[in-house]
């Protein structure tokens, strides 16, 4: 399927994924069921399928650098920019966490072989696994702590939620028990289990849209998806010229920091009391939005 095909397909199944749920032909939780399958059983066979076969490279602790210094560049931007708007907390946790922080698992893992091809997804799902996750179950446990009064994570709750995620362990296995070329059978069956991803997890984002505009979060919505969907992937190609990463690794990097807000991060402000419109609105007009900034930076990449 080609690139074009695959955005229209996407932009369907979230129309009726919006229609499901609109219509109430759906239970409340469906949303969260097909999420549960992607994360549970189509995303491990998809690391299962593609990380054994990924070269590994010395430019592998760049790509892995790469989220931790998007985090860092978030912070130097966002801070003062906030405080000299005068923003409120609500508004500053959510720029803070959301602009670093993008779907690079469930969108991500669905997208990056349509743009890149197959064999970028391993790098994806290291940038996402060592980066992106492990960020989530530390920065963002610190802005919850920070703005919310939430309890402060300590390090071994930091630990037990990174060791037992389904997918990170089915990464430790994948990189270094689960053979590159698996049986005929295997190989069949997990690019069965692994196809179904990218419709289940469109149908579910569908069902969860939110395009209402919080007029009160305008200019903070404004500037995070500047920074989310531009400036972060500009920020992104910049740091792999830097560290000398191309070919697939590059385009995996690149494409896993454009991708939209995380909504497992939104989730977590929302439940917080942070902001919750502005953490939707991210969310929703992030994941439209991208069906346009994908596209652009897939035609800029493919002429670099």
């Amino acid at each position: 399927m080609s690139v074009t095909s695959t955005f229209a397909f996407i932009l369907v199944l979230l129309a009726v994924g919006r229609l499901l749920r609109w219509r109430g032909w759906v239970p409340d939780n469906a949303p969260d069921t097909l999420n549960l399958v992607a994360l549970y059983v189509c995303l491990p066979a998809s690391i299962l399928l593609h990380v054994p076969a990924m070269t590994f490279k010395a430019e592998l602790l760049g790509l892995v650098a790469i989220p931790y210094l998007i985090l860092l560049a978030t912070i130097v931007l966002i801070w003062p920019l906030a405080r000299a708007l005068r923003f409120d907390r609500g508004a500053t946790a959510c720029l803070l966490l959301q602009v670093p922080l993008g779907n690079t698992s469930f969108i991500g893992y669905a997208l990056v072989p349509v743009l890149a091809g197959s064999g970028a997804l391993g790098y994806a799902v290291v940038y996402d696994q060592l980066g992106t996750f492990v960020l989530l179950c530390t920065w963002g446990l610190v802005i919850l702590a920070v703005f919310a009064g939430t309890k402060k994570p300590t390090a071994w709750s930091i630990a037990r939620r990174v060791l037992s995620f389904p997918p990170f362990l089915t990464l430790v296995f994948a990189l270094t028990l689960m053979p590159a070329e698996p049986p005929a059978a295997v190989g069949a069956s997990l690019r069965m289990v692994a196809g179904m991803l990218l419709p289940l997890v469109v149908l579910a984002l569908g069902m969860q849209l939110q395009l209402r505009l919080p007029r009160q979060h305008l200019l903070p919505l404004g500037i995070g998806l500047a920074a989310k969907l531009v400036l972060m992937p500009l920020l992104a190609l910049g740091l792999c010229l830097l560290f000398g990463i191309s070919g697939e690794m590059r385009l995996a990097a690149v494409y896993e920091t454009a991708m939209p807000s995380m909504i497992t991060a939104g989730a977590l402000l929302s439940m917080a009391g942070l902001a919750p419109e502005l953490a939707a609105a991210m969310i929703g007009y992030g994941i439209v939005l991208s069906m346009l900034t994908l596209p652009l930076w897939h035609l800029a990449l493919g002429s670099a």
